[in-house]
């Protein structure tokens, strides 16, 4: 039996575009932008959702925690049956405004809890920066 994989990716609505998967097309995007937003404060605008302070910014956050649940239902989901039906790929994508707290959490977050959950996947994890977005565009 071949290995499931899962494409994690964060991104930005406005400088970038929503990830595609080029195998089988199948996946889920979410968005952050409905969730509190620390980048809204100064002290957060140069911070990732990877680093502690927007961290504890998003967990004090109730919002925050019933959106993931949901996300977590929903992708648990879609892993059992892939895994049942044989597919070998599986992509979920978050995407906020600029790509840097919201959706960068959600998506290390997610990470985490699939690697507690399942052992039979193999997780890559991207987060794409808007300064990779922005080059992009420039090319």
């Amino acid at each position: 039996m071949q290995m499931l994989t899962i494409k994690i990716n964060s991104f930005s609505f406005i400088y970038g575009s929503i990830p595609t998967e080029p195998s089988n097309g199948g996946g889920h995007v979410f968005d952050c932008r409905a969730l509190p937003n620390p980048g809204r404060f100064e002290a957060y605008k140069s911070l990732t959702g990877k680093e502690e302070p927007v961290i504890a910014f998003l967990e004090k956050e109730e919002e925050v925690h019933d959106f993931l649940k949901h996300v977590y239902a929903l992708v648990d989901q879609s892993i059992d049956t892939y895994l049942r039906r044989g597919f070998t790929a599986l992509m979920v994508s978050f995407g906020c405004t600029g790509g840097q707290h919201r959706s960068v959490y959600s998506a290390e977050q997610l990470a985490g809890h699939l690697r507690n959950k399942y052992k039979e996947v193999t997780i890559e994890l991207r987060h794409i920066a808007r300064e990779e977005a922005e080059n992009q565009k420039n090319v």
